[in-house]
């Protein structure tokens, strides 16, 4: 029984299907692991136990009399504490929102329940979402898997951390700039990035409305493609068949490369090897232009994050961990005609990555250049924090200013994802490349 708290979300689908496992006895199992476990309260911010015994005793109900609504019905998860849950508190990891109670679920909870999932509670964050490093004074700061005194990795801190710990069989998160992929690869997880606009943000608490995205951080490929059909209400893309031969990636070379952690470059190095074993076809790739969309990034994501919480922040400062209120109100010196400008060069560099990416299967570079900072440090050297942040944030924020979807995945080197970029909205193909290559890393 104890197995079931490190098998895949996709093996607890089919043993609840051939009736080897009861959605109850399930659930029971996760909630008691979870209140047992020693970094419970720094990696749940509520566990939501009345609703996950209910959801659990319907799903058995279910699977007894073969009526089933999914693969996931009775699969317990994990929520990230910004999604909008009716009658329990939705902070968004910030004492600005202390006590906020929403009336209805987030519509892409609500999806998922109609599905069958069961929802464990929520997880802590970065305050408001602002931070790929998942440090929070204010809340708290869940530990990473590889190493007890370094952060886990943000915005979706807990999220991953509930998975990596064997406290959910899939934690949702949001990505803005890379706060699902930062903490799956630093947590050994599969992380995935939608297009931003695919997956609903109807009840979701924002940060950057424009680069805002949902996505889960999973055990598996398989597991990943199933939870994006949860969110949507749909059925999950199909992956069967899937394989490297005959694919041509591109290994990005602009930015991403530069300062590397040691490992991280070993990890990549390796990582790559091993595609190239499997049959794929990689080609380096030098994108110039993206050294200007990097560089728009401060007027882009501080101005609308600032521009949606000016009135909230300005009322209470005082509550906020001084470096996220910082990285805040950079983005009040920004003058209106900047931030216009800012999203036409942006534009302009999109469409030079579509002429230059649109004959590769996807994009390669390492998720994190950097492997996870130590917590103290963070909180007591004020340069170290900003390097550390901007570090953490600078290969997987490509994928955002591009509007792609994306992809980390486990290397085999703790801490160490490989990163993979698709194409707008095409994340069937990206899951089923993502399923080919978690074969060749395995």
């Amino acid at each position: 029984m104890l197995d079931w708290l490190r098998m895949s979300a996709a093996d607890l689908g089919r043993g609840i299907g051939s009736g080897e496992i009861d959605p109850l006895e399930l659930t029971r199992t996760y909630l008691d692991a979870i209140d047992a476990h020693p970094m419970r309260d720094r990696i749940y911010a509520r566990v939501t136990h009345d609703r996950a015994l209910a959801e659990a005793a319907a799903a058995s109900t279910r699977a007894r009399a073969g009526q089933r609504r999914s693969l996931l019905d009775g699969v317990p998860i994990s929520w990230k504490d910004l999604f909008d849950s009716a009658g329990v508190g939705t902070e968004s990891g910030s004492d600005l929102l202390l006590g906020r109670v929403p009336d209805l679920d987030a519509l892409v909870l609500r999806n998922a329940t109609a599905m069958g999932t069961v929802c464990l509670g929520k997880t802590h964050m970065s305050e408001l979402a602002f931070s790929g490093l998942g440090l929070n004074p204010v809340k708290e700061t869940p530990p990473c898997i590889n190493d007890a005194d370094a952060v886990p990795g943000g915005s979706s801190s807990g999220a991953a951390t509930s998975v990596a710990f064997g406290l959910a069989a899939c934690g949702i998160g949001s990505d803005t700039g890379g706060s699902v992929r930062i903490p799956s690869a630093w947590n050994d997880l599969v992380g995935l990035k939608t297009t931003s606009g695919r997956v609903s943000l109807e009840g979701v608490v924002p940060l950057c409305l424009k680069f805002d995205t949902v996505g889960p951080l999973t055990r598996t490929v398989e597991d990943a493609a199933l939870f994006l059909g949860v969110l949507e209400g749909e059925a999950a893309p199909d992956l069967r068949g899937a394989n490297l031969k005959g694919r041509r990636f591109a290994d990005l070379q602009t930015l991403v490369q530069d300062d590397l952690d040691d490992t991280v470059r070993a990890a990549h190095d390796s990582a790559l090897e091993r595609l190239r074993h499997a049959g794929a076809e990689i080609v380096p790739l030098e994108v110039p232009a993206l050294a200007e969309a990097m560089s728009l990034s401060g007027v882009l994501f501080t101005t609308e994050a600032y521009g949606l919480w000016r009135d909230v922040i300005e009322a209470s400062p005082d509550l906020m961990f001084p470096a996220i209120l910082e990285r805040f109100r950079a983005g009040g010196d920004v003058l209106g005609a900047d931030y216009v400008a800012a999203w036409a060069a942006l534009e302009q560099v999109r469409m030079v990555w579509d002429q230059v990416t649109s004959g590769f299967d996807g994009v390669l570079c390492p998720t994190s250049p950097i492997l996870p900072p130590n917590m103290q440090r963070l909180l007591t050297d004020d340069d170290y924090y900003v390097r550390a942040n901007l570090m953490a944030l600078r290969n997987t924020r490509i994928g955002n200013l591009m509007g792609l979807c994306g992809l980390s995945l486990p290397t085999g080197t703790p801490s160490c994802g490989l990163q993979v970029l698709g194409q707008p909205n095409r994340e069937e193909a990206l899951l089923r490349v993502g399923m080919a290559m978690e074969q060749a890393l395995a």
